[in-house]
Order: C-alpha cells, then sequence, then structure tokens
C-alpha cells in the first residue's frame, strides 16, 4: 500500500509542471479542463491540420470555441482564414495573444495512435500529406484554455485581450497578411503582444525567453536554372541545368564559408531541388529552394545579394546566353523576431513568481528557427512583444536519447512528438501568468 501510494505522488508530480507550493491557483482549473475538453481539442486538431491559407476547419473550430467563452467577440477571415477573438473586461491595456494554426506537407511517421492521415491541396495546387511537425496544435488548443482562464478570472484583471488565432505561420504570410487585413484599425491596437512556441528541444515543465533576439530571419528563395534541352546521349549540344544547378548548391555555401563575417550567424540550406522527366532527357530547366537565415539586416541583405550573384555567375561560367541566366526571386520573408527588453525581464519574473523560479531557464539560441511573430511587433508599430518558448518533450524521451535511444525528433521531423498535456497545461498556465500580470490591479 506505501509503495503503490509514493508511485502515485511520484506520477502525478510528474504531469506538474513545478512543486505544489509554486503552483498558481489556477493550475487545478487548467488541470480539469484538460481533462474535461482540451486533450480530446488537442487530438481532434492532431488528427485533423490543415495546410498554410488552407485552415478552414480549424478556423472554424477555433471561432466556435472561441465563441463559446463568455464576453467573448469573434471575427473570422481576417488576413484570409485569421481569427480574432476580443475579451473585454473595462479600461485597460490591450494584451494581444496570438497562436498560429498551420500544419505542414509532411508524412507523419510519429508513432502515435492519432497519428495524422490527411492529405490536402495545398495553394501551390498540389496535393500533400499534413502533419503538426511544428506543434501549432499545442498552441491553438492552449490559447482556447487560456481564453477560458480569463475569462473565469475578471476580477483580476481589468483592459482588453485579443486572442489571434493566426493562418501560415510555416509560409512566413499569415502575420503580415492580419495587419494588412486592419488587425491594428479594425480592432483595438495592442500595448503588447505575446506568444510561445512547443519546444522539441526543451524539456517538459520549463519555460525559456530571450531578452533580445528569440528567432532568425527567414527568407525563401527560389532559383530557376534554364538549360537548353538535348537528348542524354549528346550532352554537348546542349546545356545541362541539372550539372549547372548542382554546381550552384555547392557554390552557394562558400557565402558562407567565405563571405560572411564568421561571428555572424547565417544559414544557407536547399530545401528542394526539381528538374527533368526521363533518364536519357537533359531538361529545359532545374529548379531550386533555398531557405537564408540570419540574425541582422545587414548580413541577410548581403546572403541574398550575393545568392543572386553566385547563380548567375556560375550560370554564365556553363555557357548560358545572357538571356537565359538563373533567375533569383524572393517568395516568403520575415525579420528577425526581437523580444522586448524590458517587457522580456518583467514577464520573466512573473511567470517565475508564478509558476516557480525552476520553471524559467535561461535561453540560448541553438537553432536558426525563424518566426513571423516579427510582423506583429515590428517597431514602425510600437508594440513590445515577449515570445517564449514552452519545454514539449518528456525528460524520459530525453534521457532514454542519451542512452542510445531514439533520438528526440526536432521540428518540420515525420518523427516530431510532443507530449501534449504539460505542454498545453505549461502553455496557459504561462500565458495567463502574463496577462495578469500586465492587466493585473496596480500594474501599470
Amino acid at each position: 500500500m506505501i509503495k503503490k501510494t509514493i508511485l502515485g505522488a511520484l506520477l502525478t508530480s510528474a504531469l506538474v509542471a513545478t512543486p505544489a507550493a509554486a503552483r498558481p491557483d489556477y493550475a487545478d482549473s487548467i488541470k480539469a479542463d484538460y481533462d474535461k475538453s482540451l486533450a480530446s481539442l488537442w487530438d481532434h486538431f492532431h488528427r485533423n491540420p490543415e495546410l498554410s491559407f488552407r485552415e478552414y476547419k480549424t478556423a472554424a473550430r477555433m471561432a466556435q470555441e472561441l465563441r463559446a467563452v463568455p464576453g467573448m467577440l469573434v471575427t473570422e477571415k481576417v488576413g484570409g482564414t485569421g481569427v480574432v477573438g476580443m475579451l473585454k473586461n473595462g479600461d485597460g491595456p490591450v494584451v494581444l495573444v496570438r497562436a498560429d494554426m498551420d500544419g505542414l506537407p509532411v508524412q507523419e511517421r510519429s508513432g502515435l495512435a492519432n497519428a495524422s492521415t490527411v492529405k490536402q491541396v495545398g495553394v501551390d495546387g498540389l496535393e500533400m500529406p499534413v502533419m503538426h511537425a511544428c506543434g501549432h496544435d499545442v498552441h491553438i488548443t492552449s490559447l482556447v484554455g487560456t481564453a477560458r482562464q480569463l475569462a473565469r478570472m475578471k476580477d483580476r484583471w481589468k483592459g482588453t485581450v485579443l486572442f489571434i488565432v493566426q493562418p501560415a505561420e510555416e509560409r512566413v504570410g499569415g502575420a503580415k497578411a492580419m495587419i494588412e487585413d486592419g488587425l491594428y484599425t479594425r480592432f483595438p491596437k495592442p500595448d503588447y503582444a505575446l506568444a510561445f512556441h512547443v519546444a522539441a528541444e526543451l524539456e517538459t515543465g520549463k519555460i525559456s525567453a530571450s531578452e533580445g533576439i528569440q528567432y532568425s530571419s527567414a527568407d525563401s528563395v527560389d532559383i530557376r536554372v534554364p538549360g537548353i534541352a538535348t537528348h542524354g546521349a549528346a550532352p554537348h549540344l546542349g546545356r545541362d541545368p541539372v550539372y549547372i544547378a548542382s554546381q550552384i548548391v555547392v557554390g552557394l555555401q562558400s557565402i558562407i564559408s567565405r563571405e560572411k563575417g564568421p561571428l555572424d550567424p547565417g544559414v544557407i540550406t536547399v530545401g528542394a531541388f526539381h528538374a527533368g522527366t526521363k533518364h536519357n532527357i537533359i531538361s529545359e530547366y532545374a529548379d531550386l529552394q533555398v531557405t537564408v537565415r540570419s540574425n541582422n539586416q545587414a548580413v541577410r541583405d548581403r546572403l541574398i545579394a550575393s545568392i543572386e550573384r553566385v547563380a548567375k555567375g556560375i550560370g554564365a561560367a556553363h555557357g548560358l546566353p545572357d538571356d537565359k541566366l538563373p533567375v533569383v526571386t524572393v517568395t516568403e520573408s520575415t525579420p528577425v523576431t526581437v523580444n522586448d527588453g524590458a517587457l522580456a525581464r518583467r514577464l520573466n519574473g512573473a511567470i517565475a513568481n508564478a509558476l516557480g523560479k525552476d520553471v524559467v531557464t535561461p535561453f540560448r539560441q541553438t537553432t536558426m528557427g525563424a518566426e513571423d511573430f516579427a510582423f506583429f511587433v515590428d517597431q514602425k508599430h510600437g508594440i513590445p512583444g515577449y515570445y517564449f518558448a514552452v519545454g514539449g518533450t518528456n525528460p524520459e524521451w530525453i534521457a532514454a536519447a542519451k542512452n542510445g535511444g531514439p533520438p528526440v525528433a526536432g521540428h518540420h521531423s515525420p518523427l516530431f512528438k510532443i507530449d501534449p498535456e504539460p505542454s498545453v497545461r505549461l502553455g496557459i498556465e504561462a500565458t495567463t501568468a502574463a496577462v495578469l500580470d500586465l492587466l493585473g490591479p496596480g500594474k501599470n
């Protein structure tokens, strides 16, 4: 009996982000909500992901969930499929809380019982398998839970909370589309903007936020390499775009190793290479899809300019005429995501006070992931932003990986998975703590 009691206590504590003494007084309400409804809501979203700007069913379900929150005013189709929920509670500041909702064109192989089997035609006209390979199902589920908690605790805050359900983060276009559709003119302009991302590299129960750069910039670059078609047995009669494009792939890395300063972060990755239709035909063109990452605008501009120079130069070196040189096009872009230093210090402290000091861990930028949350907090809007990471990987999975077990899959992997309950609950707890700090009595 004693052994069972101890085991039960250990299992219970494993589900709680912080020790009982440090838990916020609304943690039990969040747990009850998760057991009653949020667990099944996350399951629904995980099984039914949708591609960027095609999140029709997800947006409709989110609008339905937000409308069920007492006092919530909901507007749909903002910036395409975006949803805005406005919860007003007297006079006071305006806080924007954002969650992104799109999935990725990835075939899920996570092994989860609720793995997605969905296929969908995207904005590019291609039918692809779809997966929540970046945890956006956690984000939107937590947004619903946060809205319910704040509606329940109106005696503890004054002001307005805007709940933003954003499309197309994966194409870094949804935030910009919502702003261009009047997000900051049709609705109250925020005094603060908040968001979080579930993090595969961070264990559950932990939160991390920078007091400066949180995420890098990202630019999607398309390179079309023309060729002169001919028979594969007579390459001298044409110009082979596959060979030329292959040289470009290799040449692009010289930009990183020999043109960019060694202390300036930067990445150029060729993520896709498409060409040809048959073994023995030298095709008329090859297409490269490239992602470019940096941490400041000067490096970003230099990388993109160098990509065009290298591509055209290699094309010319291989005999392409001036009217058939490679064409370089930047198709999608988002700037660096930078947290407001003063706001980050304030909210890191508020979350630590509410959830426990052991929860907030120092931020380290270990990859050059990007976020279009940057558009919400662009300097021209004058809105301080706070973006934080919520641990999504069970510590046991991390320990197993260190001991020779399966590695922890990163974001955008077909093997990606997170531990939903602690991730969703901690996301709600932290976001609620942050909003209460910003809108609580005597805080402003």
